[in-house]
C-alpha cells in the first residue's frame, strides 16, 4: 500500500495538529524478552527468535485491535520492522492501522546503540537503511524513529549524537518519510538538566541549518525544566515534539508531561503497564483504555 499524495497530506496534518499521542509499539530484539515477561509471557513460552517475535506480534495485535485503540485518542503508532512485515486481520499492519484505526504508521529504523563513549551512546551504523526506507514506503509507512542515549552532560558527546541523528534524518526525509529524531536523555543521569540545556542548543542549531522543506519530529525525554522545549516545538521545520516515558511509571510520566503543553506523549512501557496475556478481553480492554485515557489527557 504505497502512499498517494492525499494520504500523505492527511497523515501529515494529523501528526502536526491532531489531538492525542503516538503509541510506541517498537520494542526490538534486545528489549523483547523483557516486554514479554512484563506481559506475562515467560522465556519458556518460546524456543527461538521467530517464536519470540510471534509472541510479541500477538501482543501488539491485541493492543491494536482493542476497541480502545482508535484515532479518537491515538495519532500514530511506531512499529518494529517485523511488526511492519506482519499482518493484522489479513492486512499488512501499516495498512490496517491507517484504514481501520485512522492511526498513522511509523517505523523504528535504528539497529541499536553503540557502546558508551563521551557520556553518550550513538546509533550503530545502518548500512541497509535505503533498502529499508524503500520497503517502508511500499508498505505505506509515514515516518521513522531512531534512538540515541545521552547519559551525562558531555558537550562533545551530545553534539555528536545530534549531528548523527540529523545526518540520518536528512537521508530519511530525502526518501519521502518524516523522521522522528530521538536523542533520549537518561532519566537517571546525575546531570540530566545540564544535558538537556546542551541538547536543546544543539538541536536548535541543526534545525536552523535544515532546508525549509525538510520536516522532522522530535522525541525527547520529558525535561527537568517544564517548557524547556517550547521553542523547538514552534520551529518551522518541526512537525511535532513528542515525549518518551523513559522508564517513568504511567502516572509519573503523565504528571510530568502535563507540565509541558507543547509536547505530546509517545510512550511504550507506560502504554502497556498492567496488561497481561492472561486477562479476559474485557479486563484487557479496560486496563488498556485506562492507560490510553491517562496518556491522552496528559497530551492535551
Amino acid at each position: 500500500m504505497a502512499k498517494d499524495a492525499s494520504t500523505q497530506q492527511a497523515q501529515f496534518d494529523r501528526i502536526a495538529t491532531g489531538k492525542g499521542f503516538i503509541a510506541a509499539l517498537d520494542q526490538s530484539g534486545g528489549s523483547t524478552p523483557k516486554a514479554l515477561k512484563l506481559y506475562g509471557v515467560n522465556e519458556d513460552a518460546y524456543s527461538n527468535d521467530d517464536e519470540m517475535f510471534a509472541e510479541i506480534h500477538k501482543m501488539r495485535t491485541r493492543i491494536i485491535t482493542s476497541p480502545s485503540f482508535t484515532q479518537q485518542r491515538i495519532l500514530g503508532a511506531i512499529l518494529f520492522e517485523k511488526t511492519m512485515d506482519g499482518d493484522i486481520k489479513g492486512k499488512p499492519t501499516a495498512q490496517y492501522l491507517w484504514e481501520d484505526c485512522g492511526v498513522v504508521p511509523f517505523l523504528k529504523v535504528d539497529k541499536g546503540l553503540a557502546d558508551a563513549e563521551n557520556g553518550v551512546q550513538m546509533m550503530k551504523p545502518m548500512p541497509d537503511l535505503d533498502a529499508l526506507l524503500a520497503r517502508a514506503n511500499d508498505k505505506g509507512i509515514f515516518g521513522t524513529k531512531m534512538r540515541s542515549v545521552i547519559k551525562e552532560a558531555n558537550a562533545e558527546g551530545i553534539k555528536a549524537v545530534v549531528a548523527q541523528q540529523f545526518e540520518v534524518g536528512k537521508q530519511i526525509a530525502a526518501a519521502g518519510l518524516v523522521p522522528i529524531i530521538e536523542p533520549e536523555v537518561d532519566i537517571h543521569s546525575a546531570t540530566k538538566a545540564e544535558a538537556e540545556d546542551i541538547l536543546k542548543a544543539e538541536i536548535a542549531a541543526q534545525l536552523d541549518a535544515l532546508p525549509a522543506d525538510t520536516k522532522v519530529a522530535l522525541k525527547l525525554t520529558i525535561p527537568t525544566k517544564p517548557g524547556l522545549y517550547d521553542d523547538l516545538a514552534d520551529h518551522a521545520n518541526v512537525v511535532r515534539v513528542v515525549a518518551l516515558s523513559g522508564g517513568y511509571s504511567t502516572d509519573e510520566a503523565c504528571e510530568k508531561l502535563a507540565q509541558n503543553p507543547k509536547m505530546i506523549a509517545s510512550f511504550s512501557r507506560a502504554l502497556t503497564e498492567g496488561l497481561n496475556v492472561s486477562m479476559t478481553d474485557a479486563e484487557y480492554d479496560a486496563a488498556l483504555d485506562a492507560n490510553i485515557g491517562k496518556i491522552y489527557a496528559a497530551s492535551l
